[in-house]
């Protein structure tokens, strides 16, 4: 008889984790659901949320706040004479005679010894409540304590082998992540950063000056509130950082921080991003709940383009995808149904064309404030915060490297900075000069000076007069860029380089695009003439010389037979879309004038290199000599450089005397 029982005792444990795993889930829901419908409120109170609470606080009108530490939330008593004001908010118009009256969520950064010590020291003594801190203890906590975490254990286990914590993780409601809410995954971890944590201020912001004001306005709309409302106006709700990757948009967000007198929560958009369905979801959710708590308050959303990607763009996903879900969520909680007042989202992004529609209209993010590359004034100004802590030459003028150093970013003139310092430390000089800062400029755009490279004689005469092209048209063509030195010395993946100093364009005509294609040819011919063949050195130029010839037929409607038509989509509505739309005989003809254009420049070069082969050669042997020639050099060969006319030059010459 024992020895039945035993057999019977150990055969039960087997059938109980295969059949019976989930009855023992069921049954704690059960007895979760029990206590919620059966347990000890007298009352049915409604939710509001904590804006609310203070705003009821500062009318008087609260009798009593029960505080739950380790369920984070609070019951609300409304003083008896006061509970008739807010019976809209009740079902019928009748509030319960029994309190409490209402409660209230927060989250585990809510500290409620001093904030609501803080809330009761406003108020007059008369307006003042009383405030009861307990904990929630339960008759069955000590039991669930010792069975959790051996249900867990099971729970994992069933989920890992049946797909199950991936079906049952997007039903876990607010608290979002099922399987994760014993990890916290679903909570949001943002960097909170006070005014003195924050050393950055607008003065370390250098140029970027409708951008800087903008979001200098920003920080005054949350210092200031009445000086814009006053007039019926609303404070705005986002603002997003558009920009080409360098330009000093987290910096812009860092200054925001440090000027600011609120609470400043910092995260990356690729935070939110997870394994589990519904943890972005959840995360985006305790973000906002966490910053409304702390309203007014400044959210910042670094690189936002990894969750808000455009919903038509997310090809190979369904419906059901993670990203989505997180970006839906984002969308209702910076405009949805519930109000979020008193939060300010700030986001940053160099994909602008990428993001989602909705993401982008205004009541989300109201201003798209844009980033642009800095120009000459502006990156002398960043030059000047970046050679603070540098020992310079007497003689270093900042100016000349701000001109220097056209299409750097702000973090590309860092770096110049740096690697400036670098250089002069390593050839042991005391100060660093102008000469340092050149080479550092040609390590970052044209990379290691290859010093043992090893080239043929052949090879090295036919770089020679590639370059010796290239320089010769440049400064011939009225509007090509103007030339700064030409040298042999291979850098990165060139074997010779042409540098030149280009204008700060805001528009290009015809006339300038097609001087600047010649000067990009100029190699490829050079090479034709004086070798009869050509090699694969000019590849890279006729990359971008067939880029141009197609940009001025397909887009910017400078062809006459394709005509007056651009085929260009700035707003990114076409997504994935492998239709083109244009006809095949569109495309044959588009094709067709490329091939007439690219024809007509090399006929144009090649002219112009046969009527100066005298001092094109020239140039071609005193490079081979010294390797390196500068616009001096150039000048004494073929003369002085070439200008468009005086009425073309105006406009120019007085900018630069401004």
């Amino acid at each position: 008889m024992a020895d039945k029982n035993k057999k019977k005792d150990s055969g039960k444990p087997k059938i109980i984790r295969i059949n019976l795993s989930f009855s023992w889930l069921y049954i704690l829901l059960i007895i979760g659901l029990g206590f919620l419908l059966f347990g000890n409120r007298s009352a049915s109170p409604e939710k509001i949320e904590w804006e609310e609470v203070k705003a009821m606080a500062s009318a008087g009108d609260i009798d009593e706040i029960s505080f739950v530490r380790n369920d984070f939330e609070g019951y609300v008593k409304v003083r008896p004479e006061r509970l008739a004001k807010y019976a809209d908010k009740y079902p019928g118009g009748i509030p319960p005679k029994k309190s409490p009256h209402f409660f209230f969520l927060v989250s585990n950064r809510f500290d409620p010894e001093t904030t609501f010590g803080e809330l009761n020291s406003s108020l007059a003594p008369a307006s003042r409540f009383k405030v009861i801190m307990k904990n929630n203890d339960r008759s069955w906590t000590t039991i669930l304590e010792w069975l959790i975490w051996p249900l867990m254990i099971v729970l994992m286990w069933v989920w890992m082998f049946r797909g199950i914590g991936r079906n049952m993780g997007g039903g876990a409601g607010g608290m979002g992540g099922g399987m994760g809410n014993p990890f916290n995954v679903g909570k949001a971890n943002p960097r909170e950063a006070s005014k003195n944590e924050v050393k950055v201020t607008f003065k370390d912001v250098a140029g970027l000056y409708g951008a800087k004001e903008e979001v200098m306005e920003i920080v005054d709309f949350l210092r200031n509130p009445r000086k814009y409302t006053a007039l019926g106006g609303k404070i705005p709700k986002g603002a997003l950082l558009v920009g080409p990757p360098g330009t000093g948009k987290t910096l812009l967000a860092k200054a925001v921080a440090g000027e600011a007198d609120v609470p400043f929560f910092s995260i990356s958009g690729s935070d939110f991003v997870e394994m589990f369905v519904g943890v972005g979801a959840s995360r985006v959710r305790d973000l906002f709940r966490q910053a409304k708590e702390k309203a007014p308050c400044i959210v910042f959303i670094d690189e936002i383009d990894a969750v808000g990607r455009a919903r038509s763009k997310n090809a190979g996903f369904t419906s059901n995808d993670e990203r989505e879900n997180t970006l839906n969520q984002l969308l209702t909680e910076m405009d949805g149904f519930g109000t979020n007042s008193g939060v300010i989202v700030l986001a940053a992004t160099n994909r602008a064309d990428i993001l989602d529609r909705a993401l982008m209209r205004a009541g989300r993010f109201d201003r798209q404030i844009h980033v642009e590359l800095p120009e000459v004034k502006e990156r002398e100004e960043i030059f000047q915060v970046h050679i603070r802590g540098l020992k310079l030459a007497p003689d270093f003028d900042v100016k000349f490297m701000a001109n220097h150093t056209p299409g750097f970013s702000g973090a590309d003139i860092a770096n110049v900075c740096n690697e400036a310092a670098l250089t002069a430390a390593r050839r042991n000089k005391e100060f660093i000069d102008r000469q340092d800062f050149l080479d550092a400029v040609d390590r970052i755009v044209g990379g290691l000076e290859k010093k043992g490279s090893i080239m043929t004689p052949a090879e090295k005469r036919s770089i020679a007069y590639h370059e010796a092209g290239h320089a010769t048209v440049s400064w011939l063509l009225p509007y090509a860029n103007p030339l700064f030195k030409v040298t042999l010395i291979p850098r990165g993946q060139a074997l010779g380089a042409a540098w030149y100093l280009p204008e700060e364009r805001k528009l290009w005509t015809k006339a300038q695009m097609m001087d600047e294609m010649c000067s990009l040819i100029g190699g490829r011919v050079a090479e034709e003439i004086i070798n009869g063949q050509p090699s694969t050195g000019a590849q890279n130029d006729l990359e971008k010389l067939t880029g141009m010839a197609y940009s001025m037929v397909k887009y910017y409607g400078m062809s006459d037979k394709v005509g007056l038509v651009s085929f260009y989509d700035s707003s990114g509505s076409r997504g994935y879309e492998f239709n083109n739309p244009y006809s095949e005989k569109t495309a044959e003809l588009m094709d067709a004038e490329v091939k007439k254009l690219i024809g007509e420049i090399h006929d144009r070069t090649y002219e112009i290199l046969t009527r100066n082969r005298e001092g094109w050669t020239a140039m071609a042997e005193l490079l081979l000599e010294k390797e390196v020639i500068f616009a001096a050099d150039v000048e004494a060969i073929l003369g002085p450089k070439v200008l468009p006319s005086v009425e073309e030059r105006k406009p120019q010459e007085e900018d630069k005397n401004e």
